[in-house]
């Protein structure tokens, strides 16, 4: 037996057998420190993706950390609509609520809110009849928000749009006819997302367990072809074991994460006895997608020091009860 082995449940056709050995077991904090790690699998370029492992913690703190993500962490967003006019064919309460969905680029530490504007100057098309060519201005973008600073706003944030605004400019809000008109003042206010959906600074964040799949017996020929494609594109490959002979062609697995947990395996009656399906129940694959004011991995660090501030304040509670 493995010195340090790897806690799994295994998947089975019918359910998962050794479940409750794991879901009553012992916690120790000295074990925690030993081996609790994050380990950085991918980050995309605008930073707006991260998938990372968190390893060796019970789920309860990944969970903890997702629904932090989701309702707890503060991001900025437009709170109250005061419409001066609005003579187009959508509703004030319509109007408000669209706009009150629109990110923006605001730093939610810093508790401030901006946009841009920009004007197409093109000519309409001769005999053209597309509502898009015929007016001008006739659809209304997230870009066409103006920021105009209050107070001492403009001497904190010189440079004014390319430090506040809207995340994404081509957001379609309304679509006008020549006559109609839009007059409306925006404010925007720091919140959480167990107040509103609009306030989550993520667009998703999920965990799932990491995946171990063993081949039990040596699977070759058609049988390993049908064995890959069970699973998901990049979890089984073939491997040819003498250059040249067809029959030598075996299944191994080539990186298990991309497994999906399909039991496609279990189908086939000469396949399900050669693999074992299991999942490592300390092992977590983290994914956050952040909507774009703050990169994933800030938005993962303030999510820490949401949880640090929440067992300090219950710690106080123990120690000084009522």
């Amino acid at each position: 037996m493995e010195k340090d082995r790897k806690p799994r449940v295994l998947l089975e056709e019918y359910g998962i057998p050794n479940m409750a050995e794991y879901s009553y077991e012992p916690w120790s904090l000295q074990k925690f420190k030993e081996t609790f790690r994050i380990e950085i699998v991918k980050e995309s370029k605008d930073e707006k993706e991260l998938e990372f492992d968190l390893i060796g913690c019970h789920s309860s703190l990944a969970n903890a950390l997702r629904r932090i993500l989701l309702s707890e962490v503060p991001t900025m967003a437009i709170e109250k609509v005061f419409i001066l006019n609005n003579t187009s064919l959508i509703q004030d309460e319509v109007l408000a609520h669209r706009l009150g969905l629109i990110p923006l680029k605001a730093d939610p530490r810093l508790f401030e809110y901006p946009s841009t504007n920009e004007k197409d100057e093109n000519e309409p098309p001769k005999d053209s009849r597309r509502p898009n060519d015929i007016y001008r201005n006739n659809n209304v973008y997230s870009r066409d928000i103006k920021w105009i600073p209050i107070g001492r706003q403009a001497e904190l944030y010189p440079r004014g749009t390319e430090q506040l605004g809207v995340l994404e400019g081509d957001i379609l809000v309304c679509k006008m006819r020549p006559g109609q008109e839009i007059h409306a003042f925006m404010h925007a206010v720091k919140g959480i997302g167990r107040d509103h959906a609009k306030f989550s600074p993520v667009a998703t964040a999920t965990y799932r367990l990491l995946p171990d799949i063993q081949i039990t017996k040596t699977v070759r020929g058609e049988m390993a072809q049908r064995l890959k494609s069970c699973f998901s594109p990049g979890v089984i490959e073939i491997v040819e074991r003498q250059k040249g002979d067809p029959n030598s062609r075996e299944a191994v697995v080539k990186n298990a994460r991309y497994d999906s947990c399909s039991r496609n395996v279990f189908r086939h009656d000469d396949l399900k006895d050669c693999v074992q399906l299991s999942r490592i129940t300390n092992h977590f694959i983290f994914t956050i997608e952040s909507v774009g004011a703050l990169p994933s991995a800030i938005l993962f660090t303030e999510a820490v020091k949401i949880l640090k501030s929440k067992c300090k304040t219950f710690i106080e509670e123990l120690e000084n009860p009522l």
